[in-house]
């Protein structure tokens, strides 16, 4: 049996990423986010999703630039302090002992300890209701070496421990149990 409850949002898990933005030290600042997601590969496209009453919002819209700063358990901490504390009171930087790097392709900071950094230019702003999506392209993305497999080239950011959000809570990732079109690939024949 299942219960019946009112519309809402319970598509989970969702990664819990930090947003930094901002286009002068001044005013740099970092929030945390649920509603983010991949909308398209080519033009590479994502949003985030944000109340118009946070204090990131203005400066979103003013600079239309922003990073998507993957996080991980032990970025957990910050991630979360990051999502409750406003930056009109606190210097999010220098309260959680974050680093603000330098992005390549936009003025906002990205975070150094985040494994991956994504440089997002906003292309439009969307009303929807509570919040508002900011739709951006992807124009850069900063993955750091510690992750990448020496023998392979590949890419594992599960090795950094990716932190997600579900319904209210943060949790690790388990183990993997099995890669794209595992279930279709054909098995290899054993030598004799």
């Amino acid at each position: 049996m299942k219960h019946h409850w009112k519309p809402g949002t319970m598509i989970y898990p969702l990664p819990a990423v930090l947003v930094s933005c901002g286009g002068t030290p001044e005013d740099y600042n970092l929030f945390t986010v649920a509603w983010t997601g991949t909308i398209c590969t080519n033009p590479p496209l994502c949003y985030i999703s944000v109340r118009p009453e946070r204090f990131s919002y203005p400066i979103l819209q003013k600079y239309r630039e922003f990073v998507i700063n993957l996080t991980t358990t032990d970025l957990a901490f910050a991630t979360d302090w990051c999502g409750v504390r406003s930056g009109r009171d606190y210097r999010k930087f220098e309260e959680m002992h974050l680093t603000p790097g330098k992005a390549e392709m936009v003025h906002a900071p990205t975070v150094e300890e985040a494994p991956v950094c994504i440089e997002c230019r906003v292309k439009e702003i969307i009303p929807l209701g509570s919040h508002d999506m900011f739709l951006a392209e992807v124009v850069n993305v900063q993955a750091d070496d510690a992750y990448l497999n020496p023998g392979t080239g590949k890419f594992e950011l599960d090795r950094a421990n990716p932190l997600v959000y579900v319904h209210g809570e943060y949790f690790e990732l388990g183990k993997k149990i099995g890669k794209f079109g595992w279930s279709v690939q054909k098995k290899k024949k054993r030598k004799s």
